[in-house]
């Protein structure tokens, strides 16, 4: 009889290799899924009416952190970000002014170097309280002007308190809405 003792060795190798292959896929899977869940899916709770009708208090948002790694923050983005003073708050807001830009609010409306901007039509008509706005503020290199889509009930950056926002202090795009279940959906 023929010896194939070589061969079951081989074979065990091979197992092995099969083996060692999948571990290494299914760790590869495992870690792209949480990077892919931390960088777009770090969930928050919308607190008050500021956002509101977009957005309502309760309401349960996912934000990417990666995205403005990559891309550039776009006017009417909804954004992420914190207050540090006096206490740190997370916030959201929709961004209206971009770095470089003037932002002025007269008579009700929102003016971005002088020109009236037609304002996403998820924003209010009318802004009844310009706020710091009334006089035309500029906005240095990275920073921005935010406003809530409920303007009228919204502490943003008409106010003191929050002021221009600074790129450092914008954590990520809120991109979808996860709760309530009857929400569900992408946002713009």
């Amino acid at each position: 009889m023929i010896n194939w003792g070589f061969y079951q060795e081989n074979n065990e190798k091979n197992r092995i290799q099969i083996l060692a292959g999948w571990v290494v896929d299914i760790l590869a899977v495992i870690a792209l899924a949480v990077f892919l869940v931390t960088g777009m899916g770090n969930p928050h709770t919308i607190a008050g009416h500021s956002m509101e009708p977009t957005l309502n208090s309760g309401d349960v948002v996912l934000v990417n952190a990666i995205s403005y790694h990559i891309f550039d923050v776009k006017r009417f983005d909804l954004v992420q970000f914190t207050i540090e003073e006096p206490e740190e708050k997370v916030q959201v807001k929709r961004i209206i002014g971009l770095p470089g830009e003037t932002v002025q609010i007269l008579e009700g409306k929102i003016y971005i170097n002088g020109s009236e901007l037609e304002h996403s039509k998820d924003m209010a008509d009318d802004i009844s309280i310009s706020g710091l706005a009334e006089q035309e503020i500029e906005l240095g290199k990275n920073e921005y002007f935010l406003l809530g889509d409920n303007n009228n009930s919204s502490e943003d950056s008409r106010f003191a308190n929050i002021g221009n926002v600074n790129r450092k202090q914008i954590q990520g795009k809120v991109w979808a809405r996860v709760s309530p279940l009857d929400s569900i959906g992408f946002l713009r």
